[in-house]
Parts: C-alpha cells; structure tokens; sequence
C-alpha cells in the first residue's frame, strides 16, 4: 500500500487471448476480444471504457490468439496521452520464462510479471475482455482498500437455479463480504443470507494488491496439475487462506444509468447469447443503453457519412423500425426491422431484414429475406437469396445454426443465387 499522503498507483491488466470457440464461427479468424458488437463496437472497448471511466489510465492488454485484428483495433482506437505517461498497450505473449505460450489466465500475468515491475502498482484490476456492462471499479478498489483485502472478486447476483452455469460464491453468514468458498458450476447451491434464492456468481473482475498477485501467480507456476487459470486456481487459493472478499455488483453506482440499465452485464460466450445482448440493445427503452453520455463506451469506426435511407414509392420504400443503423448503411427501398447494421452495410429493393446482426460492409441483394440471423463482415448476397427461413437448406449450404434456430454465415462466405 501506498505510504500516507501519496497518491495510489493502479495499473489495470486486460485479459484478451480467449480463444472464443463458443462463438465460432465469428472467432475463426478473430480473438473472441475482437469481435464486433452493437454495430460499431467491438467487445473489448467496453471493458477498457469501463477501465478508463474509472480513472485507470496505465492499462496493458495481455493478448494472445489471431490477435491481429485486435492490435490493430487498440492501435488505432485507445491512444492516452503520453505526456502524463498514460498508455493503454497491446502485449502479446512473449515466451518470457520458457518456450510455450500462456497456459491460462494466471499464466498470462505470471509471464508478464515484467509490466508490474515496471510500473510498480499498489493495486492490481484484472478484468476480462469480452463481457457487456457497465462498471466503476474506482468502487471496488475502494472496498478492497477499506477490507485490507489481498484479493477482491466482483461478483453478479443470479437466480439459484441457474449456480450450475457459473463460478459461485459462498459467502460467510456472519461477513457477506467475506468468500467462505468458491465452488465450480455446483449443483446445490446455498442462497445468499439476504436472497435465498439468489446467489453470487463470479463476473472474472478481480482486484489484488499487487505484491500478494505476484506472489501467488509464482507460487501457481510451480504447482504440478494447476489450470493456472485466475478464477479456477488464484482466487481459490486466496479463499483458502481466508483472505478473499466478495464485491457485490449490485452495489456499484454509474452515472447516467437507470433502474432498468442498473448492474446489467451479459457473459456473451455463446452464440446465443451474443445475439441475445444484441437485441438488449435496441427496445425503446433499452436493456442495456448506448446512449449514456455520463459514462461512455469508447470505439473508433472510421471515418464514415451518415446512414441513408433511399426510395419512397408506394411499394419500394427504404426504412427501418426498432433497429441501430450505423454510419456509412444504406437501406435502398428495403424494410429493416429489429436489427443492427454495421458501417457500410447496404440493404436493396425489396429485401426484407428482421431480427438480425449484419457486420460491417455486408450486402443483402434485392429482394432477399434475412431472418433472424448473424452475417459476418464483407459477405455479399445475392438477389434473391433466403437466410434463416429454412434450417435444413441453411445447413446444407455450410452455416451455422443453433439449437434456437440462430443462423450465423462467416467472414468470407460465398453465396451463389
């Protein structure tokens, strides 16, 4: 900890080399932190908005799968300012202790102890990439400071029906915010002493102080069987010494949110629930919403005109209801319902959009049906063409269909009419 009177030195590390195979195919040839999301966005700026907002400006992010994308999309979006040696960096695994990549999320810092020693931290926020909220975590740093806690876990509360799709914590009766145990994807959970029909479910948020991080990612290192994974390995062996402590999610405050926007965070790991988050988006009064100006999310989307919408004859008329339209769209007498277009998409005559995700630069040809599906980014097609209306001819041509009956075409798909 900082002496008294000095300033406390906080350096926010960026968990970005998940893999993301839940969400092939839109991960084949992205790291899961990379993929678009909300049109613009991508799904790392909303945790290093998040980071930033809170007043964390000396952030790296630990990257390791097809980070290509992702690099390019840091390097040209999350620029500080240097002369007040501020820096958000893209740091790739580099094979610094031994030739293998990173093994797990504790690995990923144990490798880059390097960047802790640098900038020399009193605390340590260790977030994920690829989740959907928002988040002060000035506020859990606060409590952290306040417990004299060495690990601090951000935790999201869930019906108890749902403990076995999570990491949950047990919290002691006597001090709900001390963690008793913290117990994997469990079948029966115990309620919460204030909701017993609730339960914590870990949101993979941590704060540590730093010299207690770096001493049990090396002490994880040396142990023969670990995952060295952060929430299935860290926290755990810091619950077992008594000396890990809950952040309730409920409890954080963000300006400009509201009562319907209040502590929501989506896990979008799967397919599913990805296209779910996407249409939180866009109700009237939205489940999660954009257009908070107190506690913005960052992106960079090129330097693109307004959305246009084209033709307004009686039976070719171009608009969309219930939809985010971004910059550089053009929807030519066609009828977009309950979607989101990326930049540079283009809808023709005749086409029919309903419940769907189109990427950036995507085209619908005229008189085409898209229905309830993802189209990733660049896919072209062609007039006439059906997508999402018949399952087995979706299958037959290669897509990916869910149990739900989602159907996701891939970046560089060729469709023919």
């Amino acid at each position: 900890m900082p002496a008294r009177g000095s300033r406390l030195k906080v350096l926010a590390i960026v968990l970005a080399g998940g893999e993301g195979k839940r969400l092939m195919p839109l991960t084949a040839d992205r790291a899961k932190p990379a993929v678009p999301f909300g049109g613009i966005y991508r799904l790392i700026d909303f945790a290093l908005s998040n980071v930033v907002n809170s007043g964390y400006l000396k952030v790296v992010v630990l990257t390791q799968y097809k980070s290509h994308s992702l690099d390019a999309h840091i390097t040209k979006t999350w620029r500080m300012s240097t002369l007040l040696g501020n820096y958000i960096a893209s740091v790739p695994a580099q094979q610094r202790v031994g030739k293998h990549w990173f093994a797990g999320s504790a690995d990923a810092i144990y490798q880059s102890l390097n960047l802790m020693h640098d900038e020399r931290p009193d605390v340590v926020v260790v977030v994920g990439a690829d989740h959907v909220y928002r988040m002060d975590f000035s506020q859990m740093v606060e409590q952290h400071l306040e417990t004299g806690a060495s690990c601090t876990v951000a935790a999201i509360r869930q019906p108890r029906s749902m403990a076995d799709q999570f990491g949950v914590i047990d919290v002691d009766p006597t001090d709900p915010r001390r963690i008793r145990e913290f117990l994997e994807k469990p079948t029966d959970a115990p309620g919460l002493p204030d909701s017993p029909d609730e339960v914590l479910a870990s949101m993979g948020n941590y704060v540590f102080t730093a010299s207690a991080l770096e001493a049990a990612v090396r002490a994880d290192a040396e142990l023969v069987g670990s995952k060295h994974d952060m929430g299935g390995d860290i926290v755990p062996a810091f619950v077992q010494r008594e000396d890990a402590w809950v952040y309730d999610f409920k409890d954080n405050e963000i300006p400009g949110s509201t009562e319907r926007d209040h502590a929501y965070w989506r896990d979008v790991g799967t397919l599913d629930s990805y296209y779910d988050a996407h249409m939180d988006l866009i109700s009237v009064h939205p489940v999660f919403n954009l257009y908070n100006e107190a506690w913005p999310i960052y992106t960079n989307y090129g330097p693109h005109p307004p959305a246009k919408f084209v033709h307004g004859s009686r039976d070719r008329i171009g608009h969309a209801v219930n939809s985010a339209v971004s910059p550089g769209a053009v929807i030519s007498g066609a009828t977009v319902a309950d979607s989101i277009l990326s930049p540079r998409v283009t809808v023709h005559s005749f086409s029919h959009v309903t419940g769907s995700v189109l990427m950036d630069h995507v085209e619908i040809g005229r008189s085409c049906q898209v229905h309830r599906a993802i189209i990733d980014k660049g896919v072209f097609v062609p007039a006439g063409v059906h997508i999402g209306v018949d399952r087995e001819h979706d299958l037959a041509r290669g897509f990916t269909v869910t149990d739900s009956g989602l159907t996701v075409v891939a970046k560089g798909t060729v469709l023919s009419s």
